[in-house]
This record gives structure tokens, C-alpha cells and sequence, in this order.
């Protein structure tokens, strides 16, 4: 731990920053998640839902600069393919 005040509150500034950041990436992780899940039961009407919200947190992760802009397009792109090969019941 640093010994001058500003350094102090610095720390724990970025202690909350760190902690903030690292619970979006794991809510786009898990938004992700529940898509894959939605494809992989070939649910068309849950798997376009899911894909609706994993693409708005990737967006939002892009915006707030957690990820990379090109890293957001890619990750959207990959979920929009896989969106197009369920047939749906």
C-alpha cells in the first residue's frame, strides 16, 4: 500500500473501478452464455431473445471500453451467424 494520501485514495478508486468492470465483462460473458445455450437447444424464439440482449451488453462493454471496438464487431458477428443456423420449432 502507498504511503502518500492521493496514492491512497488512487488505490481504492481503482479497487471499485476494477471491481465494476470485471462484473460487466462477466454479465456480457453470461449473456453470451445463455445464447449458446438457446442455439444449442435450437430454440429460435429464446435463442433471438438471448441474442437481443448478448449483443446490447456487447455493446455496451464496446462503449465503456472494457473491450475492443473491432473485438465487440467480431464477437456480434460470430453470434449473428450462429443465430442464422437455428431453424427453431
Amino acid at each position: 500500500m502507498a504511503n502518500i494520501k492521493s496514492s491512497m485514495k488512487r488505490a481504492l478508486i481503482i479497487e471499485k473501478t476494477t471491481a465494476k468492470n470485471r462484473s460487466a465483462k462477466s454479465l456480457m460473458k453470461t449473456n453470451i452464455k445463455k445464447f449458446d445455450a438457446a442455439v444449442e437447444e435450437n430454440d429460435r424464439e429464446a435463442a433471438e431473445s438471448a441474442y437481443k440482449t448478448a449483443v446490447k451488453t456487447v455493446d455496451r462493454a464496446a462503449t465503456k471500453n472494457l473491450i475492443h471496438k473491432n473485438k465487440a464487431a467480431r464477437r456480434k458477428s460470430a453470434l449473428t451467424r450462429k443465430l442464422n443456423t437455428v431453424e427453431g420449432k
